[in-house]
């Protein structure tokens, strides 16, 4: 059987046809099953047997050279399910993603590797706001509104949307190679989950955890919606400072209030003071005229001056302007005062006031507008500058306007303490370790959650307004009358759900809550139904006694208030009331919705700089994946992810790694033309994992054994602290280091196949390289799945032990024998091969010309040089091993000058006799002491100062130590080289 491969490596060859291979046939597919669960007692309580191991064959698959079996089907599995951060339906892959992707894709492929049952479930947010303007936009394009269509017409429009471009970023996932199981494959209007989102909203407000009340909001003007604090970002913006003279209403006198939004005067209600500023205390409880606040041509409102501890005297003139409507400071004093809320503004941030001068008006022309009139009638006392943080729409990029208006909430307690506790007990691993501190201090200042958004696209939510008595019917079914006083006349709540809502429930409700039927559970919140039994059950699916509670989330710092907290928040309330799989009441460290948190890095650009289109540093991870591969772009991001540190993006580390993925495929075109050399010489191999590589008895099998040993136990022990960069370094070390400049090249001196000789030493030379080929591809198959997954089917042909790389044993440090006497021994002849190597060059011998050596060492060193003449005569271009027992002599470079090179434990001298040029090899020595000297003296300087010494890290002074040693070896060295030359 032929094992050949294209001689020139390309990826876009074979990276879309695998991605299209693991996908039609499912491979990453995990069966709804009890069996799946990751407890014997869980499946003894189903009734149900094990299942079996991913990609199980009727055969025993051997995981390596020297493995144990991986696919029985004898233990339960342990389980590892995760969930993918779901895009926004609008979204395209940036290089953030793909980072994420990469390193999600890694943990799962390795876990299912070490025999884990990994389930990574995938899906995509219907991103209410966003995807409303992006429909919206069309429609303007096509001269049309949504108002125009109606609600049940645009909301068809937006899911005809959605099917023709909504799918785009999962389909970019595909190509990627992501193993998740897209069987599971879910988006956040589906009916089920929509189901889950109604049951949840509707058990909250029975539980009193949800009300509606009047607020004041982030009012976003351009999405025309509510938005969270968490969807504002602020600007430090030069702004202005209005003074403004608000005259007495009996003509006394007047007061001046500071304003950097003067519009807003119109919805003035009081002016407040400070109780204990002096300056004003004679004033409260007079009143004001407010100027500029007739309307269709009546009197100007009077309005109060009030006292109270908000007012601060050190800003502005101490005196502040009151506009509950408008201002959640305000707000607060209006209530504290019982001050009228009047709402000045439409939802487009346009004045509405009929009768004013100023209705219609937007804000900005408003503001000019009053500004003028003020200064006309003598009232603008004072205009400065003013540096002030501007509020903005994360997403419209609008500048934010607080607005009274009724609103749906969340009751954040008690759910925030037992997001607090679930953390602080260890419930939950935040990594990096900072991030729980930050967790933490926002969890313990946080307000109660606006969770309604006036938005045609998404989760209605499910309440009743009475037109008769104005009470709220809240539902699971679409009610026919008021629950209250039974009229006919009731219209569902126009607002939809926060986005975030339905997200934040994703971990249980993509598992089957609150599913079909159990038993019941006690209401756990406050209110009139508070510890009474529902109805409605709180069942445990197959899916969530088997997946619940994930291993881990994977995500970006930019949503751990938006997402991971509400995911905490929303798991321990909801899921304390799930039973565990054995009927047993499930605690609060079950109830979490994952185990550990890993907030991966932010990507910038080479320069650390943060990436922006108007920068122009944007990276299009698309765009890399054409010119560098999907593998070689995954093993860039992988080799600088680092817990708590950014990446630096840089393509030249992504050309270094493409080149690393052309030495893979140079590696196995080298093996496969020895395997068919022994196959045409009459030979048969055996192909596979195991193929020889545990008993061929070679001094370099036993040092690559225990250096795969070595590299998998450091690779096994990164990948589970989240240290993706040292992982890669391993792998990357071990297979370029290792296997192909160093194994590969002594396995060469061992393929000399003859038809008709005893070629058994060849074999068993052969059958090692392909077993610690075959399994240093496994190894490397998590980071770089494409070229791992051809070569690896290549090597099989058509006798794959499964139907993919994904599917068999990570390689795990006892899988193979180790032998450290090995591992010394190979470095030993490394050290003389690199020493002989350099000394070469330096004497300018001929590369094609061999030359002998003399070994400066032990007995055992020495015996180790001689016993592999063959190896350094290959490698080293060594015609002959001398052997000098002890140390290199003073005068043996006199006739062959600087022609010795001190190694650990030994010196070796290369043995070439030239012409030497005394006068420059004199003058040479001479400029190399002057520079030995002069390090010396630098070196004993800082080690005699005891200041220094008393300062300076133990790892500085060891260094120095250590540098100060080797420059007087050097120096001797030289010192003795200069004395041996011959008198001019």
């Amino acid at each position: 059987m032929s094992h050949d491969l294209p001689k020139a490596y390309d990826p876009s060859i074979i990276e879309e046809r695998w991605a299209e291979y693991w996908v039609s046939e499912q491979l990453f597919a995990v069966p709804s099953t009890e069996a799946s669960s990751n407890t014997t007692s869980a499946a003894s309580a189903a009734g149900k047997a094990a299942a079996p191991r991913q990609g199980a064959t009727a055969a025993t698959y051997e995981g390596g050279a020297g493995a144990s079996p991986v696919n029985g089907t004898q233990a339960l599995k342990k389980k590892f399910t995760m969930l993918l951060p779901p895009p926004n339906v609008t979204g395209r892959l940036h290089i953030g993603h793909m980072l994420n992707q990469t390193e999600m894709d890694i943990l799962t492929r390795w876990h299912r590797m070490a025999g884990d049952e990994a389930l990574w479930v995938p899906g995509t947010d219907h991103a209410g706001i966003a995807t409303q303007m992006m429909v919206e936009r069309q429609l303007k394009q096509e001269g049309t509104t949504r108002q125009a269509l109606g609600r049940e017409a645009f909301n068809e429009r937006v899911w005809q949307w959605k099917a023709l471009y909504g799918g785009a970023i999962l389909d970019q996932m595909k190509r990627l190679g992501s193993t998740v199981d897209w069987s599971r494959e879910y988006f956040t209007m589906d009916e089920r989950l929509s189901k889950a989102v109604k049951e949840a909203f509707v058990r909250l407000h029975e539980q009193g955890l949800i009300y509606r009340g009047a607020y004041i909001v982030n009012w976003c003007p351009g999405c025309q919606t509510a938005i969270s604090d968490l969807e504002v970002i602020h600007e430090e913006q030069l702004g202005k400072l209005y003074e403004i003279r608000y005259p007495l209403a009996d003509g006394s006198g007047s007061i001046v209030i500071a304003t950097t939004r003067p519009e807003t005067m119109l919805g003035d209600s009081a002016v407040a003071v400070n109780p204990a500023d002096e300056r004003y205390v004679a004033l409260i409880g007079k009143t004001l005229k407010l100027p500029l606040s007739a309307v269709a041509g009546g009197a100007e409102r009077e309005i109060p001056i009030v006292a109270d501890d908000w007012a601060n005297p050190e800003f502005g003139t101490g005196a502040v302007k009151v506009t509950p409507a408008h201002d959640p400071n305000d707000f607060a004093i209006g209530q504290r005062h019982d001050l009228p809320n009047l709402n000045i503004m439409d939802v487009t941030a346009h004045i509405d006031l009929p009768g004013s001068p100023y209705h219609g008006l937007d804000r900005y022309v408003a503001r000019k507008k009053i500004v003028e009139d003020l200064e006309a009638l003598g009232l603008l006392v004072a205009v400065k500058d003013h540096q002030n943080s501007i509020g903005m729409c994360d997403r419209s990029k609008d500048v934010v306007e607080p607005r009274l208006s009724k609103q749906w909430f969340v009751k954040i307690q008690p759910l925030a303490d037992k997001a607090i506790e679930a953390v602080d007990k260890g419930y939950i691993k935040f990594t990096p370790d900072q991030y729980r501190k930050t967790y933490d201090e926002w969890m313990k200042n946080i307000h109660d959650w606006c969770i309604s958004r006036q938005l045609w696209w998404g989760h209605r939510i499910p309440a009743w307004h009475c037109g008769t008595c104005e009470a709220i019917t809240v539902s699971r079914e679409t009610p026919t009358a008021c629950e209250k006083c039974g009229s006919s006349e009731i219209v569902q709540e126009t607002d939809v759900l926060d986005t975030w809502f339905s997200s934040g429930l994703l971990p249980f409700t993509v598992f089957g809550w609150p599913g079909e039927q159990g038993v019941g559970g006690r209401v756990q919140g406050v209110g009139e139904t508070a510890g009474t039994l529902h109805a409605t059950p709180y069942s445990l699916t197959p899916d969530l006694a088997a997946f619940y509670p994930t291993q881990v989330l994977v995500t970006g710092f930019d949503i751990l208030f938006f997402w991971v907290a509400r995911m905490i928040m929303l798991g321990c309330h909801f899921m304390s009331d799930v039973p565990m799989p054995d009927g047993a009441e499930r605690s609060l460290a079950d109830a979490v919705p994952f185990r550990e948190v890993y907030i991966h890095a932010l990507v910038r650009d080479a320069d650390r700089q943060k990436m922006s289109k108007t920068k122009g540093n944007v990276i299009d991870p698309i765009d890399l994946i054409k010119r560098f591969g999907t593998d070689a772009v995954r093993f860039t991001l992988a080799s600088q992810a680092s817990p708590g540190t950014d990446i630096a993006f840089s393509e030249g580390r992504t050309e270094g790694n493409r080149a690393f993925a052309n030495k893979i495929w140079n590696a196995a075109r080298f093996l496969f033309m020895n395997i068919d050399r022994a196959e045409e010489a009459g030979v048969s191999i055996r192909i596979g994992a195991g193929s020889g590589a545990a008993t061929a008895d070679t001094l370099e099998t036993r040092w690559i054994l225990t250096r795969m040993s070595e590299t998998a136990s450091e690779t096994n022990r990164a990948l589970g602290a989240y240290r993706f960069d040292e992982a890669a370094s391993a792998v990357y070390q071990f297979f370029w280091g290792d296997l192909c400049d160093w194994y590969l090249e002594i396995v060469k001196l061992r393929l000399n196949f003859t038809a008709g000789e005893d070629n058994s030493a060849a074999v068993a030379s052969l059958e090692a390289f392909i077993g610690v080929f075959e399994a240093s591809l496994r190894l490397l198959s998590p980071f770089m799945p494409f070229i791992t997954e051809e070569i690896w089917h290549a090597l099989y042909g058509d006798a794959a032990p499964a139907k993919s790389i994904a599917l068999t044993r990570f390689p795990q440090a006892a899988d193979f024998a180790v032998d450290p006497a090995a591992v010394t021994a190979i470095e030993h002849l490394k050290e003389i091969i690199v020493g002989v190597r350099g000394l070469r060059k330096e004497m300018g011998v001929p590369e094609k010309e061999a030359a002998p050596v003399r070994i400066f060492a032990s007995e055992a060193i020495a015996g180790l040089a001689v016993d592999n003449a063959d190896l350094l005569a290959k490698l080293a271009r060594v015609s002959a091993v001398e052997v000098a027992f002890g140390a290199l002599a003073g005068n043996a470079v006199r006739s062959i000058a600087d022609s010795s090179r001190g190694i650990s434990q030994m010196d070796v001298e290369v043995v070439y006799e030239r012409q030497i040029d005394v006068p420059a090899e004199r003058e040479r020595l001479t400029k190399d002491l002057a520079k030995f000297e002069k390090g010396l003296q630098a070196a004993e300087r800082q080690l005699g100062n005891e200041a220094f010494m008393g300062k300076a890290p133990a790892h500085i002074v060891d260094g120095l130590r250590k540098q100060s040693s080797e420059t007087r070896m050097l120096y001797d060295k030289a010192k003795a080289a200069l004395e041996a030359l011959p008198a001019e």
